[in-house]
């Protein structure tokens, strides 16, 4: 690595840490007084700015009530989409035990699932239906993983049992998460978080991340799988329409 990417790399961290202090000051106070925190979905919006990501929202997010369901490409997917919507997130088991994110992603409502645990597929089920109750977003990523530049992977259902049949008033949208030329932040196959992280903190210049909310649908009578291919339809046509 270059001195150059190494600077940017250092800087970035030391600004990271630096919020990081000042965001635990603010939901500290919150929660001192038994309020509800805002901070850490701003903190991740936070996060993503330092990072060098410059987000445009095209549609409004449903503020409350609704489940999203995005195409994934990288960790800033998190927090992109927490900073522009206040979502919590549905994370794979192992992200828990990882030193400080784990932490981070538990202050903001993650949910916890272990993709290859069928046995427990059921509870995953009722505790993501559970969280589809608060006052906030839950964002899932049906892909299961992140995939390539331009790709749409097929959508996994089985978490979507959790709206089969919906809640009250539940509204399901889908998410297009679309990153322009920037092809490096993309987080694929065996590549260690850490390697990845260090290259996304060390890029020169600025990661164009465009959000599009796109038209959320009640999924009431639909079924699981019915949902996820609506959701992954509506997310190939944004998809088509950018390219």
């Amino acid at each position: 690595m270059s001195l150059p990417a190494r600077l940017r790399m250092t800087a970035r961290a030391g600004r990271m840490l630096a919020a990081l202090l000042g965001y635990l000051v603010l939901h500290g106070s919150w929660r001192l007084v038994g309020a509800r925190s805002p901070w850490p979905p701003r903190f991740l919006g936070a996060i993503a700015r330092i990072v060098g990501v410059r987000v445009t929202v095209v549609g409004t997010p449903v503020p409350r009530d609704v489940l999203y369901l995005s195409n994934h490409r990288s960790w800033i997917d998190i927090l992109a989409i927490a900073g522009a919507s206040g979502s919590a997130f549905v994370a794979k088991g192992e992200l828990r035990d990882a030193p400080l994110v784990g932490w981070l992603c538990t202050l903001n409502h993650t949910l916890f699932v272990d993709r290859g645990d069928r046995l427990g597929v059921a509870r995953q089920i009722d505790t993501l239906r559970q969280a589809l109750l608060a006052d906030h977003p839950v964002t899932v990523f049906p892909e299961g993983t992140t995939g390539a530049p331009g790709e749409l992977l097929p959508f996994k259902a089985a978490l979507l049992g959790a709206i089969d049949p919906p809640p009250p008033g539940l509204q399901v949208q889908p998410v297009y998460l679309d990153y322009g030329d920037a092809h490096e932040v993309t987080w694929l196959g065996d590549e260690p978080g850490t390697t990845n992280a260090a290259r996304v903190l060390a890029r020169a210049g600025q990661i164009g991340l465009t959000i599009h909310f796109l038209a959320p649908f009640d999924p009431a009578g639909l079924g699981r799988k019915a949902v996820a291919t609506r959701a992954r339809a509506a997310i190939a046509g944004a998809m088509a329409g950018t390219a």
